[in-house]
């Protein structure tokens, strides 16, 4: 048996909410972490049955760890798959978790907006793609966090950012305007390993799609007894 059969997948994911609600259908699946990211600095962390070594990455570097090789597959928001745009990569899987809405939000009561607005956001591609099929021009203004501050010192008219319960956007007095899209985390596998390790990552597939189905209560149990 050559040494590429017995070698474990590796397994992209990123600290944070996704990590948190993609533990009960790893769990579900018999991959189990041998250690919690967030109890650990290893940046490599293998399961408890050898089969998987967990990558611990940014979310944003998901895809491009799985697009070029470094992981056989991972876990990643369909907002950052986006905005990666997918390439070198297989979507076999909507895991249905880390649910949220990419949108577009502005200020409370305010006024007529310029002819071309400032937009603030981290998700230039998708806001791009979004006000050019609407027929609109914008000035885009790239951020990485804070991205509710952005309208109140003027640095931007709107911004498009992921909303969950929209707290944070009404605590800083701006509102959801219209919905790009649904996000949810999705399983992406790299398309040579695919065919390389078929079987082994068929069967993680398989798995994870037969954890997916569980009762969300079945779910939180597993996620409370970890």
């Amino acid at each position: 048996m050559s040494a590429l059969s017995v070698s474990p997948l590796r397994f992209a994911l990123s600290k944070g909410r996704i990590f948190d609600d993609t533990l009960p259908l790893l769990e579900a699946a018999g991959l189990v972490p041998s250690e919690h990211p967030s109890e650990s600095r290893k940046l490599r962390i293998p399961s408890a049955d050898g089969r998987v070594e967990f990558l611990i990455v940014r979310a944003s570097d998901v895809p491009t760890y799985v697009q070029y090789g470094g992981a056989d597959l991972g876990v990643v928001g369909k907002d950052v798959l986006n905005e990666h745009g997918g390439e070198g990569v297989l979507e076999p899987l909507d895991l249905g978790i880390a649910r949220c809405k990419l949108m577009v939000a502005g200020p409370v009561d305010a006024a007529e907006l310029p002819q071309r607005p400032r937009v603030a956001t981290k998700f230039p591609k998708s806001a791009r793609a979004h006000f050019a099929a609407a027929g609109r021009q914008v000035e885009l203004v790239k951020l990485y966090g804070s991205m509710e501050l952005a309208p109140l010192v003027g640095l931007a008219d709107l911004i498009v950012d992921v909303v969950d319960t929209g707290s944070t956007l009404r605590a800083n007095g701006l509102e959801p305007i219209e919905m790009i899209a649904p996000i949810s985390a999705r399983l992406i596998v790299n398309r040579p390993a695919m065919k390389v390790r078929h079987a082994e990552l068929s069967a993680v597939i398989s798995e994870l799609a037969a954890a997916c189905q569980l009762p969300e209560s079945t779910q939180e149990s597993s996620q409370t007894e970890s």
